[in-house]
Protein backbone atom coordinates (compact mmCIF):
# COMPACT_ATOMS: atom_id res chain seq x y z
CA UNK A 1 0.00 0.00 0.00
CA UNK A 2 2.77 2.63 0.76
CA UNK A 3 5.84 1.30 -1.25
CA UNK A 4 6.82 -1.12 -4.01
CA UNK A 5 10.10 -2.09 -5.51
CA UNK A 6 10.40 1.02 -7.56
CA UNK A 7 9.54 3.66 -4.54
CA UNK A 8 11.93 6.20 -3.23
CA UNK A 9 12.22 8.06 -0.47
CA UNK A 10 14.80 10.09 0.99
CA UNK A 11 17.00 9.25 4.23
CA UNK A 12 19.33 11.24 5.65
CA UNK A 13 20.27 13.10 2.36
CA UNK A 14 20.08 10.45 0.03
CA UNK A 15 17.53 9.24 -2.13
CA UNK A 16 17.04 5.62 -1.84
CA UNK A 17 14.68 2.71 -2.36
CA UNK A 18 12.01 2.41 0.29
CA UNK A 19 13.08 -1.36 0.71
CA UNK A 20 16.53 0.04 1.51
CA UNK A 21 15.56 2.27 3.90
CA UNK A 22 16.28 0.67 7.56
CA UNK A 23 16.39 1.86 11.14
CA UNK A 24 18.51 0.60 13.67
CA UNK A 25 17.10 -2.13 16.57
CA UNK A 26 18.99 0.29 19.15
CA UNK A 27 17.49 3.79 18.16
CA UNK A 28 16.21 5.78 20.35
CA UNK A 29 13.15 6.79 18.77
CA UNK A 30 12.21 3.14 18.32
CA UNK A 31 12.09 2.06 22.03
CA UNK A 32 10.58 5.50 23.01
CA UNK A 33 8.55 7.18 20.42
CA UNK A 34 11.14 9.98 20.70
CA UNK A 35 10.30 11.08 17.11
CA UNK A 36 8.60 13.83 15.80
CA UNK A 37 6.44 14.15 12.38
CA UNK A 38 4.02 15.76 10.09
CA UNK A 39 1.03 14.49 7.57
CA UNK A 40 1.07 16.88 4.51
CA UNK A 41 -0.92 16.98 1.33
CA UNK A 42 0.01 17.50 -2.30
CA UNK A 43 -2.33 17.95 -4.60
CA UNK A 44 -3.16 18.23 -9.21
CA UNK A 45 -3.79 21.92 -9.48
CA UNK A 46 -4.12 23.52 -12.99
CA UNK A 47 -0.83 25.03 -12.42
CA UNK A 48 0.94 21.60 -11.81
CA UNK A 49 1.66 19.55 -8.18
CA UNK A 50 1.32 22.16 -5.51
CA UNK A 51 1.69 20.81 -2.25
CA UNK A 52 -0.98 22.66 0.24
CA UNK A 53 0.67 24.68 3.25
CA UNK A 54 4.37 23.37 2.97
CA UNK A 55 5.44 26.28 5.03
CA UNK A 56 3.00 25.90 8.25
CA UNK A 57 3.59 22.16 7.82
CA UNK A 58 7.77 22.44 8.01
CA UNK A 59 7.30 25.69 10.94
CA UNK A 60 5.05 23.12 12.45
CA UNK A 61 8.47 20.45 12.23
CA UNK A 62 10.72 22.90 13.40
CA UNK A 63 8.76 23.87 16.48
CA UNK A 64 8.00 20.13 17.82
CA UNK A 65 11.81 19.24 17.40
CA UNK A 66 12.63 22.37 19.18
CA UNK A 67 9.44 21.91 22.28
CA UNK A 68 10.98 17.62 22.60
CA UNK A 69 14.79 19.10 22.10
CA UNK A 70 15.41 16.82 18.86
CA UNK A 71 18.31 18.48 16.41
CA UNK A 72 16.61 19.08 12.86
CA UNK A 73 19.52 19.90 10.35
CA UNK A 74 17.00 21.07 7.36
CA UNK A 75 15.38 24.62 6.91
CA UNK A 76 11.91 24.72 6.05
CA UNK A 77 12.65 26.02 2.26
CA UNK A 78 15.02 22.56 2.18
CA UNK A 79 11.94 20.30 3.44
CA UNK A 80 9.90 22.29 0.97
CA UNK A 81 12.76 21.05 -1.82
CA UNK A 82 13.35 17.85 -0.97
CA UNK A 83 9.20 17.06 -0.67
CA UNK A 84 8.82 18.04 -4.67
CA UNK A 85 11.80 16.12 -5.14
CA UNK A 86 10.51 12.95 -4.03
CA UNK A 87 7.26 14.02 -5.52
CA UNK A 88 8.55 13.88 -8.47
CA UNK A 89 10.95 11.04 -8.62
CA UNK A 90 7.87 9.08 -7.68
CA UNK A 91 5.84 10.23 -10.04
CA UNK A 92 3.32 11.61 -7.71
CA UNK A 93 1.04 14.39 -7.45
CA UNK A 94 -1.96 13.79 -5.55
CA UNK A 95 -0.06 12.39 -2.17
CA UNK A 96 0.59 12.50 0.72
CA UNK A 97 3.71 13.21 2.36
CA UNK A 98 5.39 11.84 5.79
CA UNK A 99 8.59 13.68 6.48
CA UNK A 100 9.65 12.23 10.29
CA UNK A 101 12.18 13.94 11.97
CA UNK A 102 13.63 10.73 14.12
CA UNK A 103 17.08 9.45 16.88
CA UNK A 104 18.53 6.60 14.83
CA UNK A 105 22.07 6.17 17.25
CA UNK A 106 21.38 3.76 19.75
CA UNK A 107 21.08 5.62 23.08
CA UNK A 108 18.85 3.87 25.87
CA UNK A 109 19.41 6.75 28.16
CA UNK A 110 16.70 8.89 28.99
CA UNK A 111 18.12 12.46 27.51
CA UNK A 112 17.73 14.22 23.75
CA UNK A 113 20.30 12.97 21.55
CA UNK A 114 23.06 15.11 20.16
CA UNK A 115 22.14 13.91 16.47
CA UNK A 116 18.44 14.28 14.41
CA UNK A 117 17.70 12.05 11.21
CA UNK A 118 15.52 12.61 8.30
CA UNK A 119 12.73 10.20 6.61
CA UNK A 120 10.95 11.78 3.78
CA UNK A 121 8.13 9.13 2.10
CA UNK A 122 5.89 9.43 -0.01
CA UNK A 123 2.28 7.73 -1.37
CA UNK A 124 -1.15 7.50 -2.96
CA UNK A 125 -3.58 7.97 0.19
CA UNK A 126 -7.79 8.23 -0.29
CA UNK A 127 -9.52 10.34 2.84
CA UNK A 128 -8.28 8.56 5.99
CA UNK A 129 -11.06 8.25 6.94
CA UNK A 130 -13.34 7.68 4.04
CA UNK A 131 -16.27 9.42 2.50
CA UNK A 132 -19.38 8.28 4.64
CA UNK A 133 -19.92 10.60 7.62
CA UNK A 134 -18.85 8.94 10.94
CA UNK A 135 -20.55 7.00 14.00
CA UNK A 136 -18.69 8.13 16.95
CA UNK A 137 -17.97 7.39 20.43
CA UNK A 138 -17.11 9.07 23.51
CA UNK A 139 -13.57 7.05 24.48
CA UNK A 140 -13.07 6.40 27.91
CA UNK A 141 -9.47 7.06 27.26
CA UNK A 142 -8.66 10.85 27.63
CA UNK A 143 -6.11 13.12 25.84
CA UNK A 144 -2.84 13.40 27.57
CA UNK A 145 -3.10 16.36 29.96
CA UNK A 146 -0.95 19.67 28.24
CA UNK A 147 0.80 19.74 31.41
CA UNK A 148 2.82 16.29 31.12
CA UNK A 149 3.66 16.50 27.25
CA UNK A 150 3.69 19.66 24.93
CA UNK A 151 0.56 18.48 23.10
CA UNK A 152 0.86 21.34 20.48
CA UNK A 153 3.80 19.53 19.30
CA UNK A 154 3.26 16.26 16.91
CA UNK A 155 5.30 14.03 18.29
CA UNK A 156 5.20 10.02 17.80
CA UNK A 157 5.01 9.10 20.79
CA UNK A 158 1.99 11.04 21.52
CA UNK A 159 0.02 8.70 18.76
CA UNK A 160 -0.32 6.03 21.29
CA UNK A 161 -3.22 7.26 22.38
CA UNK A 162 -4.61 7.67 19.30
CA UNK A 163 -4.27 3.82 18.70
CA UNK A 164 -5.68 2.96 21.69
CA UNK A 165 -8.01 5.24 21.80
CA UNK A 166 -9.33 4.43 17.97
CA UNK A 167 -8.83 0.48 18.47
CA UNK A 168 -11.30 0.83 21.50
CA UNK A 169 -13.82 2.23 19.51
CA UNK A 170 -13.92 0.14 16.31
CA UNK A 171 -13.14 -3.00 18.65
CA UNK A 172 -17.17 -1.85 20.06
CA UNK A 173 -18.35 -1.53 16.20
CA UNK A 174 -17.94 2.51 15.87
CA UNK A 175 -16.19 4.19 13.19
CA UNK A 176 -13.70 6.65 15.32
CA UNK A 177 -13.46 7.54 18.93
CA UNK A 178 -14.15 10.86 19.76
CA UNK A 179 -11.64 11.88 23.08
CA UNK A 180 -12.16 14.28 26.38
CA UNK A 181 -9.50 15.95 28.10
CA UNK A 182 -8.64 15.81 31.39
CA UNK A 183 -11.39 17.86 32.22
CA UNK A 184 -14.38 15.75 30.88
CA UNK A 185 -14.61 18.77 27.43
CA UNK A 186 -14.43 17.78 24.14
CA UNK A 187 -11.07 17.40 22.68
CA UNK A 188 -10.75 16.00 19.63
CA UNK A 189 -10.49 12.32 17.56
CA UNK A 190 -7.66 10.43 17.71
CA UNK A 191 -6.11 11.84 14.46
CA UNK A 192 -8.72 14.49 13.38
CA UNK A 193 -10.03 17.93 14.66
CA UNK A 194 -13.97 18.29 15.65
CA UNK A 195 -16.07 20.93 15.10
CA UNK A 196 -20.31 20.66 15.71
CA UNK A 197 -22.89 22.86 13.53
CA UNK A 198 -25.54 24.29 16.01
CA UNK A 199 -28.49 27.62 15.76
CA UNK A 200 -26.11 27.77 12.66
CA UNK A 201 -22.82 28.62 13.38
CA UNK A 202 -19.72 26.08 14.57
CA UNK A 203 -18.06 25.66 17.80
CA UNK A 204 -14.63 23.49 18.27
CA UNK A 205 -11.86 23.03 21.04
CA UNK A 206 -9.78 25.52 21.36
CA UNK A 207 -5.81 24.77 22.05
CA UNK A 208 -5.26 23.79 25.12
CA UNK A 209 -5.66 19.68 24.86
CA UNK A 210 -5.56 19.27 21.26
CA UNK A 211 -3.59 19.80 18.26
CA UNK A 212 -4.57 22.65 16.50
CA UNK A 213 -4.82 21.34 12.89
CA UNK A 214 -3.41 23.13 9.65
CA UNK A 215 -6.63 21.87 8.22
CA UNK A 216 -8.68 23.13 11.07
CA UNK A 217 -7.62 26.57 11.09
CA UNK A 218 -8.13 26.47 7.43
CA UNK A 219 -11.63 25.60 7.52
CA UNK A 220 -11.93 28.12 10.30
CA UNK A 221 -10.55 30.79 7.94
CA UNK A 222 -13.35 29.33 5.58
CA UNK A 223 -15.92 29.72 7.73
CA UNK A 224 -15.52 33.19 8.82
CA UNK A 225 -14.83 34.04 5.14
CA UNK A 226 -18.29 32.94 3.93
CA UNK A 227 -19.70 34.95 7.61
CA UNK A 228 -20.13 31.97 9.24
CA UNK A 229 -19.66 32.31 12.93
CA UNK A 230 -16.96 30.41 14.62
CA UNK A 231 -16.56 29.73 18.37
CA UNK A 232 -13.69 28.49 19.89
CA UNK A 233 -14.71 26.97 23.58
CA UNK A 234 -14.52 23.97 25.72
CA UNK A 235 -18.13 22.26 25.93
CA UNK A 236 -19.13 18.67 26.89
CA UNK A 237 -20.69 15.97 24.97
CA UNK A 238 -24.03 17.08 26.38
CA UNK A 239 -24.25 20.01 24.46
CA UNK A 240 -24.26 17.81 21.09
CA UNK A 241 -27.42 17.66 21.49
CA UNK A 242 -29.75 19.35 19.29
CA UNK A 243 -26.94 20.49 17.19
CA UNK A 244 -27.57 20.40 13.35
CA UNK A 245 -24.45 18.39 12.47
CA UNK A 246 -20.99 18.06 13.18
CA UNK A 247 -17.61 17.09 11.46
CA UNK A 248 -13.67 16.32 11.75
CA UNK A 249 -10.69 17.66 9.81
CA UNK A 250 -7.65 16.80 9.46
CA UNK A 251 -4.90 16.88 6.52
CA UNK A 252 -5.26 12.89 6.11
CA UNK A 253 -9.34 12.90 6.25
CA UNK A 254 -9.76 16.52 5.06
CA UNK A 255 -13.28 17.06 6.09
CA UNK A 256 -15.68 14.35 7.00
CA UNK A 257 -19.34 14.52 8.21
CA UNK A 258 -20.57 12.67 11.22
CA UNK A 259 -23.70 11.14 11.23
CA UNK A 260 -23.40 10.71 15.47
CA UNK A 261 -21.98 10.16 18.81
CA UNK A 262 -23.25 7.68 20.59
CA UNK A 263 -27.11 8.09 20.92
CA UNK A 264 -26.94 11.63 19.80
CA UNK A 265 -27.78 11.06 16.04
CA UNK A 266 -27.95 14.53 13.94
CA UNK A 267 -30.48 14.49 11.93
CA UNK A 268 -29.69 16.87 9.14
CA UNK A 269 -27.97 14.82 5.94
CA UNK A 270 -24.22 16.35 5.76
CA UNK A 271 -24.85 17.28 2.27
CA UNK A 272 -27.47 20.13 3.78
CA UNK A 273 -24.87 21.89 6.09
CA UNK A 274 -22.04 23.65 6.83
CA UNK A 275 -19.58 21.51 6.99
CA UNK A 276 -20.83 19.84 3.61
CA UNK A 277 -20.47 23.80 2.29
CA UNK A 278 -16.53 24.16 3.99
CA UNK A 279 -15.94 21.11 2.39
CA UNK A 280 -16.37 21.95 -1.17
CA UNK A 281 -14.16 25.21 -0.37
CA UNK A 282 -11.90 23.29 1.01
CA UNK A 283 -11.47 21.25 -1.76
CA UNK A 284 -11.81 24.13 -4.34
CA UNK A 285 -8.81 25.70 -2.28
CA UNK A 286 -6.42 22.38 -2.07
CA UNK A 287 -6.79 21.81 -5.67
CA UNK A 288 -6.12 25.21 -6.85
CA UNK A 289 -9.67 26.42 -7.67
CA UNK A 290 -9.60 29.16 -5.54
CA UNK A 291 -7.39 31.73 -3.92
CA UNK A 292 -5.97 30.90 -0.66
CA UNK A 293 -6.92 32.39 2.53
CA UNK A 294 -5.06 33.68 5.94
CA UNK A 295 -4.06 30.92 8.80
CA UNK A 296 -6.34 31.53 11.88
CA UNK A 297 -4.20 32.56 14.68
Amino acid sequence: MYFDSSTLVFLDGDFMPAEQATCGAYAQSLHYGYAVFEGIRAYATPGGTRIFKAREHYERLHYSCQAIGLPLSYSVEELTEISYELLAKNNLSDAYIRPLAYAATPHMTLTAPATGNLLMAVWHWGKYLGNQSLRLTISPYERPNPKAVPIEAKVSGHYANSIIASSEAKGRGFDEALLLDMNGYVAEGPGANFFVEKDGALFTAPGGSILRGITRNTIIDLAREAGISVTERFFRPEELRGATGAFMTGTAAEVIGVASVDDVVFETPFEQTLGAQLAASYSALVTGQREPVAVAV
